[in-house]
């Protein structure tokens, strides 16, 4: 399908484009579902790194695609398969993954996406985030086995208790935060508790990545008021507040 000034734009860059099809899908709770796909060379192509995501194209009105960014979950290359999870919610994108059943296809544009591990690694990680990040939260858990964390998620629905967060017990704390005042609970909670938690702000790595009022007002919170070095603070928005 037709991609519009987006997909001209991402051709000048390089992007490298695939079709991914759907195998199997599962409704992890009312507002979350995780789809299994079938990669289409991707993965062989453009190698795996934590946190990876690709840019999905959605149907969209008058025959305009809708491009998404969706971070992959657990990505086999000698398979060639993956899975992606959604925070379903109204838009085209939700509406596709609510309907996706097997042989279902979706075009998928791999460019921008990158990750630079920290140097030296880090001795702790505090990571913000919620149902929209969650697989790149868990990506970076995974990419950091044995070290300590700290994971402030914030909970629009009450079925999202029941979201697979990948904690390690013994290493990693879990702290909910329902949703409440368009994310300022959320900056209050992490405000008042992350100093305690942070230990030396040049060893830590600090992850923020909910919506974009939210993570920007803590990225300079963490930045400016902690004084964590720019390097180690990985701050990005994956939604804006309706």
């Amino acid at each position: 399908m037709g991609r519009g000034w987006e997909g001209v734009v991402l051709k000048l860059l390089r992007g490298k484009d695939f079709v991914c099809t759907v195998t199997g899908a599962e409704q992890v709770t009312e507002h979350y579902r995780r789809l299994h796909l079938t990669d289409g060379g991707l993965l062989a192509a453009a190698g795996v790194h934590p946190t990876m995501w690709v840019r999905l194209w959605f149907p969209g009105g008058n025959g305009k695609p809708h491009q998404r960014a969706y971070t992959l979950v657990d990505p086999d290359p000698a398979a060639g398969t993956f899975s992606l999870e959604f925070a379903l919610h109204d838009g085209r994108a939700s509406d596709w993954a609510r309907t996706a059943r097997p042989g279902d296809t979706i075009e998928a544009t791999v460019q921008g996406t990158g990750f630079t591990a920290p140097r030296p690694a880090p001795a702790r990680l505090l990571v913000v985030g919620d149902p929209a990040s969650l697989p790149a939260v868990n990506s970076l858990l995974d990419a950091y086995p044995k070290t300590p964390a700290t994971v402030w998620f914030e909970t629009p629905h009450p079925d999202d208790h029941g979201l697979p967060v990948r904690l390690d017990p013994a290493r990693h704390e879990l702290r909910r935060v329902p949703r409440r005042d368009a994310g300022a609970h959320l900056a209050e909670r992490v405000r008042a508790e992350l100093p305690a938690a942070l230990g030396n702000p040049a060893e830590a790595y600090v992850w923020i990545t909910c919506d974009t009022a939210t993570t920007r007002a803590l990225g300079g919170f963490v930045r400016k008021e902690l004084a964590v070095p720019m390097q180690r603070v990985h701050a990005l928005g994956y939604w804006r507040t309706p």
